[in-house]
């Protein structure tokens, strides 16, 4: 059987495309989730708002994005969107970014909304109450809980969108995927490119998720009531 006969030379000879992939990878989905983050924050408080004006085309973004596949918002963001303000291409890294971005921002909108939504609407009145506007409230009362409870739903999408990012290879991104498809159609063979892109995103994968999961057990430490209390047993921030 071809599997048993695996050869790890093939790989050792393109090395530098799956490293130079794993750094494509990582850029892609970095900076689509930060941007993504930033973006997806404003689109979330807009959502929230009471005002139509705002909240309606919040909703219409984000319904737009989720609905739609991925790999359809890249084609079209790649091949139409930027050669129609730009006049031209920017390239496989400008249009796979700007392409994550806006897919990243829907999901982390709906994190956000309902990450304040879970907050208990005291904490707003109460907040008020002392003084504090509706921006003050909001950002020094509301948004550092609901940023606690958003820890788990955002470690996920960052996963997800690394994943995802593997869909850029259709527009010619040198990342993991794409350095598989090289050695694949150089030596058709399959079994030893494709074993090894889906190992590297495994483990990419498996070291994010235990970022993320220190990251929550720091906050979770950090703001457990049980172990914030001082001597009279009153919890304290």
């Amino acid at each position: 059987m071809e599997i048993l006969d695996f050869r790890w030379d093939i790989i050792w000879n393109y090395r530098d495309y799956f490293i130079r992939g794993i750094w494509v990878t990582l850029a892609l989905t970095l900076c689509g989730f930060f941007g993504g983050f930033i973006f997806g924050v404003f689109l979330g408080l807009g959502k929230n708002s009471k005002r139509k004006w705002l909240y309606w085309p919040c909703k219409l973004y984000i319904d737009l994005f989720r609905g739609t596949p991925l790999l359809v918002q890249i084609f079209i963001i790649h091949l139409a969107v930027i050669p129609s303000i730009f006049g031209h291409s920017l390239g496989f890294m400008v249009s796979g970014i700007a392409a994550l971005i806006l897919n990243c921002a829907a999901y982390v909108a709906e994190i956000i909304r309902a990450g304040i939504q879970s907050i208990d609407k005291g904490q707003m009145e109460a907040a008020r109450s002392l003084g504090l506007n509706q921006f003050q409230a909001m950002r020094k009362v509301i948004l550092p809980q609901a940023f606690r409870r958003m820890i788990p739903p955002l470690g996920n999408e960052f996963i997800t969108l690394l994943k995802d990012s593997s869909l850029v290879t259709v527009i010619a991104a040198n990342d993991i995927l794409y350095a598989a498809k090289v050695v694949s159609g150089t030596y058709f063979r399959f079994w030893e490119p494709y074993l090894v892109a889906a190992a590297l995103y495994l483990i990419l994968t498996f070291i994010v998720s235990k970022i993320v999961s220190f990251i929550e057990k720091r906050f979770s430490i950090e703001y457990n009531p049980r172990k914030n209390k001082n001597d009279e047993g009153r919890v304290v921030a």
